[in-house]
């Protein structure tokens, strides 16, 4: 779980044990009312391995063992998001993630014998300072995204992305750096 070697999924070696700790956890923060913001806070500290204070997340949310996912500043995460933390999952300051959002590190064999046997691969994904991930995108394993990039709603990520751009898609492609004609005016 530190490393990017192969593991099997059903080895006795997994820490099953902090599997149950987490499910505990997560099932216990989804039955939080909105006003128990203590709770929810000393809950999230409990199951992350870092959990800065201005991580929020709003239920339902689930994550494999908690103790790999990293928060480093203000950290939204939407409505019914999930963290497959078989490695870790860094998540840096002002990140945005909409309703939906799945981080995976876990990859299963593509071979249907290795798979069956429970053979898993896992890799650390980072998401840098002031990124925001769409509704419902998905961010596979091994992946950075880049400092102020954002995804699109619905993509796929299997590759790095940059610092600075908005990409999107199936598998998710850059489509165009933000730039200042980016700014919203506000209304007088």
């Amino acid at each position: 779980m530190q490393t990017d070697a192969p593991y099997r999924g059903m080895d006795r070696e997994m820490p099953k044990d902090r599997q149950a700790i987490a499910k505990e956890l997560c099932w216990r923060f989804d039955r939080t009312s909105p006003s128990q913001t203590e709770e929810r806070a000393a809950i999230l500290k409990e199951l992350f391995g870092t959990c800065h204070p201005l991580t929020f997340i709003e239920p339902t949310f689930h994550c494999d063992y908690g103790f790999n996912i990293h928060t480093h500043g203000l950290a939204v995460i939407n409505y019914n998001c999930t963290i497959l933390d078989t490695s870790p999952v860094h998540i840096g300051a002002n990140a945005f993630l909409a309703p939906g959002v799945c981080l995976s590190c876990v990859g299963h064999a593509l071979l249907p014998d290795q798979r069956a046997a429970g053979l898993c691969t896992s890799s650390p994904i980072t998401l840098e300072d002031d990124v925001w991930i769409g509704a419902n995108a998905t961010v596979c394993g091994g992946v950075t995204i880049g400092r102020g990039s954002i995804i699109g709603a619905g993509s796929v990520v299997t590759r790095d992305i940059p610092a600075g751009v908005v990409a999107a898609g199936v598998p998710c492609r850059i489509l165009r750096p933000v730039t200042e004609d980016d700014r919203i005016q506000p209304s007088l």
